[in-house]
């Protein structure tokens, strides 16, 4: 069965690179703009609950640490990794994410790659060049 990723991140240009790198590599992804949206459509099961998700902190109506916090106090999403991605890179708001349930951090600007590397890591999915 295919592991899903799943992206939120308020940038269009984020979400089709993310979106294109996980699509050449064969691991299906869906994405949306906001958090709100993206909650909404897994509580209302129009999205199925996916194995690790790539969540940027800075999002408009609620932020990815509310996020976060949301979907790890939900049983369902007890095996769903929590991957965040930010401009901001302090210790700070590394500790935040992690207390907010994010396994990991990914610093924007990232290179796919390490974006990549971080997915395989997790989904422990086999790495394609």
């Amino acid at each position: 069965m295919s592991k899903l990723v799943m992206i939120i991140d308020d940038s269009l240009t984020v979400r089709k690179i993310i979106e294109t790198s996980l699509k050449r590599e064969g691991i299906p992804s869906v994405s949306y703009c906001d958090g709100v949206e993206a909650l909404r459509a897994l509580h209302e099961q129009r999205c199925p609950i996916p194995d690790l998700v790539i969540l940027d902190i800075g999002l408009p109506k609620m932020d990815g640490y509310e996020v976060a916090r949301h979907l790890k106090t939900k049983q369902q999403f007890g095996n769903t990794v929590i991957i965040m991605l930010s401009r901001r890179d302090g210790v700070i708001d590394r500790l935040k994410g992690r207390l907010a349930g994010a396994k990991d951090y990914i610093t924007k600007p990232f290179r796919t790659q390490e974006v990549m590397s971080v997915v395989h890591s997790y989904l422990g999915v086999p790495v394609y060049q």
